[in-house]
């Protein structure tokens, strides 16, 4: 299908006005995207372009009925010079989900690993080099028909991005606070919870800045109908370890199936350590942190990989889990995790997609001068 992709490289790179001691999280975009288009049954045009502005009808569907789904993952310069990037083919099958559940066509798995191909290989010189910070990448699918009825649009645009980006919360903190969420509701059984589709995002703005406003970096979603359930956090999936066992929620269709999740439960039993998923009740959480049995949380998410908890705030009570520390257990799954992503650790499930490139010995030197 990309038999007849298109380069277009730009005139002048914007690389050397780029301050990678001061990155945020996806305010600065590489020099180039992918993009391709549906219509008339079929993906076609494959292109890679300098990244700006996109041209789409005030009409187009997804302005209209969100009609959009899209990805998050990662690449790494590994300590070898060789691109790494982070178990892609769990994105794009997770996409193809959200595609189905959105009605919108499928882009192809070959393409989608292709089209990061080539903009890792343009662009990585934007990849950046101390720990910590990554090259995020973003595909994205919307509607651009436009017309009015509610239906499922007739034609679409695929378009991937990259980034540089800084750690998703700020690591001068020993831990993230999260705020229980019991008025609002991020996804019931039989909606959307389990896609990545832009409505979801959008529904979670209002609670999430109540929860910023009050001092707490995430909302601490419960379950859509009881309102007991612990389900998942803003922007991660939530682990709580119970002394000699760890408990994560189940995917029942409300939660995002998160690809971090998927690899801490994997590295989790290969340490024989016994892993629950079912359900977990807010009160049985406050329960075990007020009688000492649970020891650690945590939160595992592309953007934040693993990111402690150290604070709940529930019902006008705030509980310290861990004395607001990192845990032993936590500092051991980001060690290994980010190990795996740079090349440090043995990759024995096989999740790296490796990308080598240009100049990478000498990106591997600038890392340890660095």
């Amino acid at each position: 299908m990309l038999s007849n992709l298109k380069i277009q490289r730009v005139a002048e790179s914007r690389l050397g006005s780029v301050d990678f001691d001061r990155l945020g999280f996806g305010d600065v975009y590489s020099d180039h995207m992918f993009s391709m288009r549906y219509d008339d049954g079929r993906w076609h045009s494959p292109e890679v372009l300098p990244f700006g502005p996109i041209s789409l009808p005030p009409a187009s569907a997804t302005l209209h009925y969100g009609q959009s789904v899209f990805e998050g993952l990662k690449g790494f310069m590994g300590v070898d010079g060789v691109v790494r990037v982070f178990r892609p083919d769990r994105n794009a099958e997770r996409l193809r989900h959200s595609c189905e559940r959105m009605c919108i066509p499928a882009v192809d798995e070959e393409v989608f690993f292709r089209a990061i191909d080539e903009l890792v290989r343009l662009d990585h010189g934007w990849i950046p080099r101390k720990r910590g910070q990554a090259f995020y990448i973003r595909p994205l699918i919307v509607a651009t028909e436009p017309q009015l009825e509610v239906r499922p649009a007739r034609s679409y645009r695929f378009l991937v991005m990259t980034a540089p980006v800084r750690a998703y919360f700020d690591t001068a903190s020993a831990a993230v606070a999260l705020s229980v969420e019991e008025r609002f509701t991020r996804a019931s059984p039989g909606g959307t919870g389990e896609t990545k589709t832009a409505g979801n995002y959008g529904a979670s703005l209002y609670p999430g800045q109540s929860a910023n406003a009050a001092g707490y970096a995430q909302v601490l979603w419960l379950d859509g109908v009881e309102h007991r359930y612990v389900e998942e956090v803003g922007a991660m999936n939530i682990f709580f370890r119970f002394r000699d066992r760890v408990v994560t929620p189940a995917l029942r269709g409300t939660i995002l199936r998160g690809v971090t999740r998927d690899s801490v439960i994997t590295l989790l039993r290969d340490r024989g350590l016994e892993v629950e998923e079912g359900l977990v009740a807010i009160d049985e959480v406050i329960d075990a942190i007020g009688n000492g049995e649970l020891v650690e949380a945590f939160g595992a998410g592309t953007a934040a990989i693993i990111a402690p908890v150290g604070k709940i705030a529930y019902r006008g009570k705030e509980w310290v889990i861990n004395g607001n520390a990192t845990g032993e257990l936590t500092r051991e799954l980001y060690d290994t995790i980010t190990g795996i992503q740079l090349g440090e650790i043995e990759d024995r499930h096989g999740w790296n997609r490796l990308i080598p490139v240009e100049d990478g010995e000498q990106a591997q030197r600038l890392r340890a001068s660095g």
